[in-house]
This record gives structure tokens, C-alpha cells and sequence, in this order.
């Protein structure tokens, strides 16, 4: 089946001319630790084989014509004058915050042509919009020579979609397709920024599975549950919830519903990403399930993150002996499933859970990890 970007025109034939630069970032799956990156807490995610591609040459003006290939044949080019970036252009509005970011960080920047694709599914829980900023972070640092290291890169990123998208995210998913590697999870103090990557044991091997209900990190939802864990921190007299000590859940319990609750998931989460890179390190396999079956009842109780579709994919994958364990990946209210499963019996495992989810769902469901064998 052919993907509208498949039919969308090359940059030479939208622009007149070859592009000076290639650049592309991945999207991410995030292992655990899910809604602790705001909070000062741990996680770890992976990058995914899906990628974001940017294509761009540089222009002698100030204009920047920007042409999104996921539109298909049927997409136009969008042009806007930099300093005079304005948001509500949809996908657009990406682009913008990139070159806006960049002009108030001080980093010299002219007009350029861009032509982007991405296979990042959208609305996913898999971080397209941090694939697209990272990828056009990395082409224009090449374009126009820029200092930019990989973590300022990510930060930047970050900084586009909370002050110019409008979308109060944490730093994980930047910084997880800035730095992550296939293969190996990335362990991230989202306090610190210390990073440590962690190869997967090689006796498993991920599944991801998009529920095919969408999400929106700009929507009400994922900005209650930010403004939740605030106001429970400042209650409970802490700057973040990370510096809550366990020994005061009781307190914290305490609180008016349901922040109690935010801050149980928030305290155990940090705990359960702790105790996965430790198995992880030490190849306990038996150790891993639970945990990331743990991690999923608490988004679903205590974080109220959950939708019966996702849940329904959990309990399948529990049905699966091949899989190890399976939890809800990204900000919640749809997206995708994230689990581990012993190596060479995922892709088989997947399908099936996958099949059955179509048969009980309103959606379909999308295996895109490991990514199926291209059709003849």
C-alpha cells in the first residue's frame, strides 16, 4: 500500500534546484518511566527505526519555504518570513518554533527551502513532532554552520514545543532522538541530563504497537495531569516531585484526590525505571515483566492515562508466552504499547495480538516494532 508521501513531488522539482543538505532524526519508544520527565524523575526510552528526514538548501533572503511530503501530491509549499514566525499553521507551526527558538538563542540563521517526510506515526505516543525538530535542529546546524551540540539540540527542541507549539512537554523525547541508539535504552536523569546508554539483553527484543487511537501532548488531558503533580508538590513543600522521599507517600496520600495518586505513580514509576536498568544490566529476564505490567496498572489507576483500547492490548499481550511484559508508552489517551518479548518470537507475537485487538477494537491496530518484512 502506497503512503501519500510516496506520491509527493522531490525538493528538486518543488524548488528548481538540488538540496545542499540531508539530515534525519529517529522517533522513540520509551521503555518506562512514563510522566516522571517533568517531574525531575528517571527515565528510558529507545529510539525506533521510524525516522524523520529533512531536506534543505540554503536561500540569499530571509524567506523559508517549508513543503511537508505527508501531505501527498496534494500539499502545497508554506512560506513565512523568519522574525516574523506566528503560530496556529499546524504542522507548520514546528518549523517556525525551530527558527524562532534558534533567533532568540542569538545563532545567525537566513532563509532556507525545506522538504521534509516522516514515517513517525502521528499521534502515536512516539514522539513525531521531537523526530521533526530534532531533524531540522541537526540539518540547519550543518546548514549554517551552528554550535550546537546534541543535548543543546535537544533542549532547543523542547523549548520550541513548550514556548512555541504550546505543548508543556518534558525533555525525554528530544533528548531520546537526539542521543538514543538502536539497541540500547537510554538511562536519563531528566534533572541532570546525565545519560547513560543500556543494551537490551540479547535474549529479548521490543514490540511496539500503535492502538490507532491518536493523542495530542496540546490537548487538556497531558496539561491537567503536568498542573496536577505542580500543586502536589508545592502542597507537599518540594520544588519537584522527585525530591519526595518515599518514606513520605503517606503524606502525600494524604492530599486531596487525586493528587495523592499522581504522586504515587510518580514515586513508584521512578523506582520501576531504577529497577529495570538493573535487570536489564544483570540479563534478569523474569525480573522485566512485572515491572513493566506494574508500570502500566499505574498509569491506568493512579495517572488515569489509560483507554480501553490500550488496555485491551496490555491483556493480550498477557495471553502471549513469548512476550514478557507490556505497558502503555508515551502521554497516554491513546498511542501506542510498548513490550518485550524473547528474541525471534516478537515479530510472530505481534501479529497475532495485533489480529485479535482488530477483532474486539473499533481500530486497527499497527505493528511497527519489529517492522514487517516488505511485501513482494
Amino acid at each position: 500500500m502506497r503512503a501519500p508521501q510516496d506520491d509527493a513531488p522531490q525538493f528538486e522539482a518543488l524548488f528548481g534546484r538540488p538540496p545542499k543538505v540531508r539530515a534525519q532524526a529517529p522517533g522513540r519508544v520509551n521503555l518506562i518511566g512514563e510522566h516522571t520527565d517533568y517531574n525531575g524523575g528517571f527515565v528510558l526510552p529507545m529510539a525506533i527505526p521510524q525516522q524523520t528526514e529533512v531536506v534543505l538548501a540554503p536561500r540569499e533572503d530571509q524567506q523559508v519555504r517549508a513543503f511537508s511530503a505527508n501531505l501527498g501530491a496534494s500539499g502545497k509549499v508554506d512560506t513565512y518570513e523568519l522574525g516574523q514566525e506566528k503560530a496556529g499553521r499546524g504542522w507548520l507551526d514546528y518549523v517556525q518554533g525551530v527558527t524562532r527558538v534558534l533567533h532568540d538563542e542569538g545563532h545567525a540563521l537566513g532563509g532556507f527551502d525545506l522538504w521534509l517526510r516522516s514515517d513517525v506515526p502521528l499521534g502515536s505516543g512516539l514522539s513525531s513532532s521531537a523526530a521533526l525538530e530534532v531533524a531540522l535542529l541537526r540539518g540547519l546546524r550543518e546548514c549554517f554552520g551552528l554550535k550546537l551540540d546534541d543535548v543543546r539540540v535537544a533542549l532547543l527542541g523542547q523549548k520550541v514545543e513548550c514556548d512555541f507549539v504550546g505543548a508543556p512537554v518534558g525533555v525525554m523525547d528530544q533528548m531520546a532522538s537526539s542521543l538514543a541508539h538502536g539497541g540500547a535504552a537510554l538511562f536519563l536523569d531528566t534533572r541532570s541530563l546525565q545519560y547513560e546508554r543500556v543494551p537490551l539483553p540479547a535474549q529479548v527484543e521490543p514490540i511496539v504497537i500503535n492502538s490507532g487511537v491518536t493523542h495530542s501532548h496540546a490537548g487538556g488531558d497531558y496539561r491537567v495531569r503536568r498542573a496536577e503533580c505542580e500543586r502536589a508538590a508545592k502542597l507537599l513543600g518540594v520544588e519537584q516531585l522527585r525530591d519526595l522521599p518515599d518514606a513520605e507517600l503517606p503524606r502525600a496520600l494524604a492530599l486531596p484526590e487525586p493528587l495523592g495518586r499522581r504522586v504515587r505513580h510518580v514515586l513508584t514509576e521512578n523506582a520501576r525505571v531504577l529497577d529495570t536498568v538493573r535487570a536489564l544490566r544483570a540479563g534478569d529476564l523474569a525480573a522485566l515483566g512485572p515491572l513493566l505490567y506494574a508500570s502500566h496498572a499505574s498509569q491506568r489507576d493512579d495517572y488515569e492515562v489509560s483507554v480501553p483500547e490500550i488496555d485491551l492490548l496490555v491483556d493480550l499481550a498477557r495471553e502471549e508466552p513469548d512476550v514478557l511484559g507490556a505497558r502503555l508508552t508515551g502521554g497516554g489517551f491513546g498511542g501506542s504499547v510498548v513490550m518485550l518479548a524473547r528474541t525471534g518470537k516478537g515479530a510472530e507475537a505481534a501479529l497475532r495480538i495485533a489480529t485479535r485487538y482488530g477483532e474486539r477494537a473499533p481500530h486497527k491496530a499497527t505493528v511497527l516494532v519489529p517492522q514487517p518484512a516488505p511485501s513482494v
